[in-house]
């Protein structure tokens, strides 16, 4: 008999892992802490759950993760297949209903015959041959100390953050336009208009607000993809305007000019109810996002759904503690899946958590597993948890610098075209590895 594998975390790299050892016959335990415990970002009982709607990030091929995406389709992702069906208007990025998306990817994994789900939180890493990890960037802090004593060093660790969401029904829409950067007419995204009198009061609130105090035993590292808007605030008094404020691409229909800066609000849901700020990020209290958010234009009235907030993420060292196939070097058999192995984002998590399941179904078998061209999306992420400089190794999104170069050399290509020369060249090396780990139908 084939030995049960154990899988801690159904987030989404979990749900993944447990669905690709479950489509290959090995039996799985899935053991998931929520509803009995939530950690500091969740609040649905179900699996799979996002912060915000665009958590899955652009679509396009000539970006990285929408290569990444692509790749995932052609291997057969589960996190994929149900973020196709239930995908919201987000332009050109990838956006799905939340709560559509967790209760779908709850119900896959709960019908599954192979799969045993057990509602408890884990302390210890079980004692099992194999056993996935997947318990994300909040893991709990027990748990976490066992895998640190395991491991024998320090953990890493910065601060990731969540923007708040907004009622659709309290932004004055008579101030607001609606439009995606660069398209004609009608876009996807309400967009909030600034003067450069109103930007840079604006600016002064944030620097000035009261933000939330770091524990005495923290110190404030911030993951650069992902920083808060104060912080940015604090670096210049136009960054946000190059950041999550930028105005290019984005001209008010009412005068025909481009505003100074501009804040954008995405669909949260299907039906247009709740909005997210986008790349709102803050550490700022409550009470504090509450007024400086009013302040601005469109937003006075604005009633919050959820508020941002900040939280410690945690991850360990890939480069000195996995091996190639994401076991532990202290213990064969036990894998790491999703941002605690290393990388940033869901996408990024969701598709390790492919690639564990891929391979604890072979070694469960007593086989090695096919590794991914290091020319493809995946092989890419692998290369770089494998290849990092361990003195500064920091989880990191997937994208094209991460890729070998075309024809062995820096080819002097516009961005545009060299990024689709290497998803197309990316797209025909995966095909190799997709057939040497596709489900084998009896």
């Amino acid at each position: 008999m084939k030995p049960r594998v154990v899988v801690v975390g159904a987030g989404l790299a979990g749900c993944e892992a447990a669905w690709q050892l479950a489509v290959r016959g090995v039996d799985v335990t899935l053991f998931e802490m929520k509803p009995l415990q939530f950690s500091p970002a969740h609040s649905l009982p179900e699996f799979a759950e996002l912060v915000c709607s665009n958590s899955l990030r652009g679509a396009s091929l000539n970006n990285a993760v929408g290569l990444l995406k692509e790749e995932m389709r052609r291997l057969d992702s589960l996190i994929l297949r149900t973020a196709d069906r239930t995908q919201v208007p987000a332009g050109n990025a990838l956006a799905v209903d939340r709560k559509q998306f967790a209760a779908e990817i709850t119900a896959a994994i709960e019908a599954h015959p192979r799969i045993e789900i057990r509602r408890e939180k884990v302390d210890r890493i079980p004692d099992a041959e194999f056993v996935v990890l997947a318990t994300g960037p909040l893991t709990a802090p027990a748990l976490a100390e066992d895998l640190q004593k395991l491991l024998g060093v320090e953990y890493l660790y910065f601060y990731d953050s969540i923007a708040p969401i907004v009622y659709a029904e309290s932004l004055d829409e008579h101030i607001l336009f609606r439009a995606s950067r660069w398209s004609d007419g009608e876009g996807d995204y309400l967009n909030i208009p600034f003067t450069e009198e109103q930007y840079l009061a604006f600016v002064e609130e944030v620097r000035n607000a009261e933000t939330v105090p770091f524990h005495s035993f923290e110190k404030p590292q911030y993951f650069e993809g992902c920083l808060p808007i104060e912080e940015l605030a604090r670096r210049g008094p136009w960054t946000l305007a190059f950041g999550p404020m930028k105005p290019v691409g984005l001209v008010d229909p009412r005068t025909d000019k481009r505003p100074a800066a501009v804040a954008q609000l995405r669909k949260e849901d299907r039906r247009g109810e709740i909005y997210n700020l986008v790349g709102f990020q803050t550490k700022m209290t409550w009470s504090e996002q509450k007024r400086v958010l009013r302040t601005m234009p469109g937003m006075q009235n604005a009633v919050f759904a959820r508020f941002g907030s900040m939280h410690r993420n945690t991850y360990v060292n890939a480069p000195t503690v996995l091996a190639p196939d994401l076991q532990l070097r202290a213990r064969p058999g036990l894998y790491l899946a999703g941002q605690i192995a290393g990388v940033e984002g869901y996408v990024e998590s969701a598709a390790l958590g492919f690639m564990v399941g891929v391979n604890a179904a072979f070694a469960v078998r007593g086989q090695v597993a096919p590794e991914p061209a290091s020319t493809t999306a995946h092989g890419a992420l692998r290369s770089h948890l494998r290849d990092a400089d361990p003195r500064h190794f920091q989880p990191m999104n997937v994208n094209y610098g991460l890729f070998p170069t075309l024809d062995g050399v820096r080819m002097k290509l516009k961005k545009p075209e060299k990024n689709e020369r290497l998803a197309s060249r990316a797209l025909e090396d995966l095909e190799a590895y997709r057939r040497a780990v596709a489900v084998q139908h009896e």
